[in-house]
């Protein structure tokens, strides 16, 4: 049964929602979903996937399935990576854009057959990409099918997850899987697809599960979670996690008025494949060279950065940008931050402010991500 939001509207619930409130996790409507945000709390859970291991419901995740002759050339043309070297059992981070270059949405794309692919996209963008894929297939014979509501997605991250897991895997090497990879297994008996992909910045699974087993799956981890340390883990540790690792969110550092070219996201634009949605803008902005820059930054005062405080020139506090994503890092102890400022004053080392309250506190940018990036081989959201 849907669940009321204070303002009344219905959030809907994933099959884990009752599981979650039986933990005592404080739930919070996102996205049109009824969320876990924490359980134990942030900064615990946060360290618990740094250290040891976490357990996620991100059931929320749209799964879209497009298939039939043609879908690679068709999906191609949607987005920016490149889908003719993606092999089947491989996936990879791109975006979908818009003509002029804005993101539609960052997502990640799975190829299950030649012609069948699964795309994971945000919740927040699942309606919208649903009906820009189907704009675009019309009149052709490719297939785009909703599996949102069919599908529980558990992922388990942090440097025990390989350890925790493998106990309970039957028809796959979890040792053999690289990253960016995926299998068909059984996990505690259920079959599952197992995919090398997160969101944390440390090595981990995403586990695709048939909805109506998702709780016996969870409840399958748990149990081997205890020895190992691993605690179930909400939001807003996710949040942070994804921010230490200097991984881009939706709607905050990345949307429609930004470009991957702005974003830092240059890597997942594949120019020499040919023509997608987005290509002519891209490649015109990338020619005469992008006005601004998404960056990160530290602050060296005691301060913690939030979305939407102002970045200010240090000496004489003139504006020159916008954080859009802010926390105190529970690993460094220190203010981190990303928010947009000119090209020429992108430059790491570059001294700027930020305007929290009445105080300008002192910052400095930075490169890459803010603590050691531990997936196994390269980031697929590495920032540069």
């Amino acid at each position: 049964m849907p669940e009321a939001s204070p303002a009344g509207r219905q959030l809907t619930r994933t099959p884990l929602s009752g599981l979650h409130e039986r933990l005592g996790a404080r739930m919070i409507e996102f996205a049109g979903w009824w969320m876990p945000v924490q359980y134990s709390g942030i900064v615990e859970e946060h360290r618990a996937v740094r250290e040891r291991a976490g357990i996620f419901d991100l059931s929320h995740m749209g799964e879209l399935v497009v298939e039939g002759p043609g879908a690679a050339a068709a999906l191609d043309a949607l987005v920016t990576c490149n889908l003719a070297t993606l092999e089947v059992g491989q996936a990879r981070y791109g975006v979908m854009c818009l003509p002029g270059g804005g993101i539609i949405d960052d997502l990640v794309v799975y190829r299950e057959a030649p012609e069948r692919f699964m795309l994971v996209v945000n919740a927040a963008c699942h309606a919208k990409d649903l009906a820009w894929i189907e704009q675009h297939l019309a009149g052709t014979s490719v297939t785009v099918r909703d599996q949102t509501q069919e599908l529980a997605l558990i992922a388990v991250q942090g440097p025990q997850a390989q350890a925790l897991l493998s106990p309970l895997v039957e028809g796959a090497d979890l040792d053999a899987l690289g990253f960016y990879r995926f299998t068909g297994a059984t996990v505690a008996g259920i079959p599952a697809t197992v995919s090398r992909t997160g969101y944390t910045g440390e090595d981990g699974f995403e586990l695709f599960v048939e909805a109506g087993k998702a709780v016996a799956l969870w409840e399958a981890i748990m149990q081997e979670a205890g020895p190992a340390g691993a605690v179930p883990v909400g939001l807003g540790a996710r949040d942070t996690l994804r921010l230490e690792a200097r991984y881009p969110l939706y709607g905050q550092d990345i949307d429609e008025t930004t470009t991957p070219l702005e974003a830092g996201l240059g890597w997942v634009v594949d120019f020499p494949k040919g023509n997608f949605v987005g290509r002519h803008a891209l490649l015109q902005q990338k020619e005469r060279g992008v006005l601004r820059r998404l960056v990160g930054f530290v602050l060296e005062d005691r301060g913690v950065p939030r979305h939407g405080y102002a970045l200010v020139e240090p000496q004489g506090g003139a504006p020159i940008g916008q954080v859009t994503s802010g926390t105190l890092s529970p690993v460094l102890q220190q203010g981190i931050g990303l928010g947009y400022v000119p090209v020429d004053r992108a430059a790491p080392g570059t001294a700027l402010a930020v305007a929290i309250r009445d105080r300008l506190h002192r910052a400095r940018i930075v490169k890459g991500s803010f603590v050691p990036v531990r997936t196994r081989g390269r980031s697929q959201k590495s920032a540069p």
